[in-house]
């Protein structure tokens, strides 16, 4: 096992030769989504339905819920069973952004999978990129993504890709303008770890969370925004909002007025804008901070609306929930998002949460490989 931080050292199968414009096979990039072509195929071993993953950006991506959860639960169970499924691959972790939980649960997924990794921390060591066409590149950045990227695919068999929101255009960010081009130039299937608009592996291991603490059958799952001082992505919630809507739960999202989600991703939930009321009842409470995301007012995208330290989730708002677990992604900022005593009580499952990144990842990073 080998694994690096910033230096492509490639250790295993020699990569294919590609050419930056057909990276996706003759059909272009949609076919690599799944989303445009045929998402499963029949395994005649056993005659089950299996996702075939070349791309993991969504709840679609991972097919059936019921399945997922079924293979997270049995690789929980013994998380080495597939090593030898990754047995001179090698997966290439880029990180455009900081990263606690998704680096060390990717990276340890990848291990439990027997693949070789490498990590790159793109602003640290590595020459700063230029992301836009048509720019002379005359300033501070050295080289072009539209290079870098197909050599970082030369290197590796799964390219993993962190890159938050810049909240310089909207149009940008949810066209996942970064993302995009690695799913069309580095000739690698591509997975998610947090994007302008999404967090996949969050969003699975949340799920897997819920499933093991659930006490009946279809609980009340509620997404709550919460104050925070500076201005952040919309990922987390709409992810989280994408996933439940294809769960069997009762969701409801809650937030002050202005803070209404894409919807692409809140779909048909309840939205409710009185917090305590939502609460009511409640089996799971999920907090996150997101800034405006501009679907009222495409003005506001990215701003910080309100303050509102009311929202912050205490036992005031926890005493109307039907004794509810306390969620959230991490990291979190105490008594601003949630008090101490929220988050030290027996019903915070934040940790087990957190745990449940590496069984999220390993899950999707063994169907990446059973599908190259």
């Amino acid at each position: 096992m080998v694994t690096a931080v910033c230096a492509f050292v490639f250790r295993g199968r020699r990569p294919s030769t590609f050419r930056p414009n057909d990276m996706n096979g003759p059909s272009g990039p949609n076919d690599l989504n799944g989303h445009n072509a045929p998402n499963d195929r029949t395994n005649d071993s056993n005659d089950k339905t299996i996702q075939v993953m070349k791309i993991f950006r969504s709840v679609k991506d991972i097919g059936n819920l019921d399945a997922a959860l079924k293979e997270a639960f049995e690789i929980k169970a013994d998380r080495f069973k597939y090593n030898d499924l990754g047995r001179n691959r090698t997966a290439l972790l880029i990180f455009f952004n900081n990263s606690l939980r998704t680096r060390l649960s990717t990276q340890k997924a990848a291990m439990n999978l027997g693949m070789n990794v490498i990590v790159l921390d793109v602003n640290q060591g590595a020459w700063k990129l230029e992301t836009e066409r048509g720019v002379i590149m005359d300033g501070d950045k050295g080289e072009h993504l539209l290079e870098a990227i197909p050599v970082m695919g030369s290197y590796c068999d799964l390219i993993g890709v962190r890159s938050f929101a810049r909240f310089e255009s909207r149009e940008d960010d949810y066209n996942e303008k970064i993302l995009d081009q690695f799913i069309r130039y580095s000739g690698r299937p591509v997975f998610f770890m947090e994007s302008a608009t999404v967090h996949p592996l969050q969003s699975f291991a949340d799920l897997i969370t819920i499933e093991e603490y659930k006490e009946r059958k279809r609980p009340k799952v509620v997404l709550t925004w919460a104050p925070h001082p500076k201005a952040l992505p919309q990922a987390v919630p709409n992810s989280f909002a994408e996933w439940m809507n294809a769960a069997d739960v009762d969701f409801v999202i809650t937030h002050p007025e202005g803070y209404e989600l894409d919807p692409a991703f809140a779909g048909d939930a309840r939205v409710e804008y009185d917090q305590m009321k939502a609460f009511e009842g409640a089996d799971f409470i999920y907090a996150k901070n997101w800034s405006c995301p501009g679907v009222t007012h495409p003005d506001d995208y990215g701003k910080v609306l309100s303050k509102d330290m009311s929202w912050t989730v205490s036992d005031r708002q926890m005493a109307v929930t039907n004794n509810a677990y306390f969620m959230h992604c991490l990291p979190v900022r105490r008594n601003m998002i949630v008090t101490d005593d929220v988050i030290e009580s027996p019903r915070s499952i934040v940790i087990p949460e957190a745990a449940n990144r590496e069984i999220s990842a390993t899950v999707v990073l063994k169907r990446m490989l059973e599908a190259l």
